[in-house]
């Protein structure tokens, strides 16, 4: 890590690695989330001993549902694996026959469908089941009728993605999606990696009726290859028999043997969570408001460069917008330079602008990034 502009060295160090201060968001292709004292701790713990793996699911699954408030839940190794897990157990239920076949869906219900306009990046994994992804609508939208003539009897699921850079304009929005499906009796399936604040976003499903739902572990703090699939019961414990403990233990030949996780990882996301919704978000957010603060006093009046504190209600972060005519460089020509240094400071970049997001910096990260940036945009 780096304190006061002083690298010091790291593990990364000896395997030849060069490390990075992470201010761009917690990204998978980062490694996601530094865990807290208080997970680091629990994880620890759990390292002491063994454990039956069945029970640990079964019993953080009750937890977690209670946290949630929903019927059920399980850990998953991250939201893609909840997806392509709940996917699956709309399409098998608890049929051991069926489980075993995947991804061979013939005479199942295997049509995934999906509003045209929510074509998303991580539409993929849900498919590695062996389910069909269908597109409802066009271009321009998507109707009620044209959704309710595409819910037929070979529909196994509704993939709804409640991500931010998904466009809902013109499209049947969740709370009347869910209407519309239940009364054809095809489940819903959402997409919430990063739904997790305010921490009602994370209850406001289970409420809505929502059938499934799938959050990453990485944004409350839990391990980058986390995740919760939460929902109904008989759908969560048919996608546990998906598993890779049901693979074992049930001898269901499942499609999730490869989504192992280890023991510490479960407990983590159960005490992340658990920190997450006892939290003083109010005293945290204002720490990262700081951070921006100081990194935005750095720069301040340098030619060219206006930097704005962008309202978040996750994270916050900082825009640094360049005009390359009067800085002599542009936004991508810092960010490189940012990059470029040991060790490499990653942030967000457009043709225009930087965004720098604070939430993933360690405490006095944001002295190294206000100093380099500096530097990067006077030299």
């Amino acid at each position: 890590m780096a304190t006061g502009g002083t690298k010091v060295a790291t593990i990364y160090d000896d395997l030849g690695v060069k490390p990075v201060i992470n201010a761009g968001g917690h990204y998978t292709v980062l490694g996601g989330a530094t865990p807290s004292p208080r997970v680091k701790a629990a994880m620890e713990s759990a390292n002491r001993y063994y454990v039956e793996m069945a029970e640990l699911l079964e019993k953080s699954g009750r937890i977690i549902a209670g946290l949630l408030g929903s019927e059920a839940a399980y850990v998953t190794s991250g939201a893609a694996a909840a997806l392509a897990l709940g996917t699956a157990a709309c399409m098998t239920g608890k049929d051991p026959e069926k489980i075993a076949r995947l991804p061979d869906t013939t005479g199942m219900r295997n049509e995934l469908l999906i509003q045209k306009r929510h074509r998303y990046h991580y539409d993929r994994p849900p498919t590695i089941t062996g389910a069909r992804l269908v597109e409802v609508g066009d271009d321009e939208g998507t109707t009620v009728a044209q959704l309710e003539t595409a819910m037929g009897p070979t529909a196994a699921a509704v993939l709804y993605p409640d991500v931010d850079w998904v466009s809902k304009e013109n499209t049947v929005r969740l709370p009347e999606l869910v209407k519309i499906a239940k009364a054809k009796g095809v489940p819903v399936l959402v997409d919430a990696a990063s739904r997790v604040y305010p921490v009602s976003e994370m209850k406001k499903y289970a409420a809505m009726g929502v059938d499934l739902v799938c959050f990453g572990g990485k944004y409350i703090g839990a391990p980058n290859s986390s995740g919760i699939l939460s929902g109904r019961r008989d759908l969560v414990e048919a996608a546990a028999m998906q598993g890779f403990i049901g693979y074992e233990v049930l001898d269901s030949h499942g499609i999730g043997r490869p989504f192992k996780l280890d023991r510490q990882e479960i407990v983590a996301v159960v005490v992340a969570l658990q920190e997450w919704m006892e939290m003083d978000h109010t005293a945290r957010l204002r720490r990262f408001d700081q951070r921006t603060q100081a990194i935005a006093h750095a720069i301040e009046g340098i030619p060219g460069v206006t930097a704005t504190t962008k309202g978040e209600t996750m994270w916050s972060n900082l825009r640094v917008v360049i005009d390359a005519s009067v800085c002599g460089k542009n936004a991508r020509d810092v960010a490189q330079v940012l990059r470029a240094g040991d060790p490499g400071i990653w942030v967000n970049v457009s043709d225009e602008a930087l965004d720098i997001w604070v939430g993933t910096l360690q405490e006095g990260d944001e002295e190294v990034v206000a100093t380099r940036l500096k530097e990067a945009l006077t030299q």
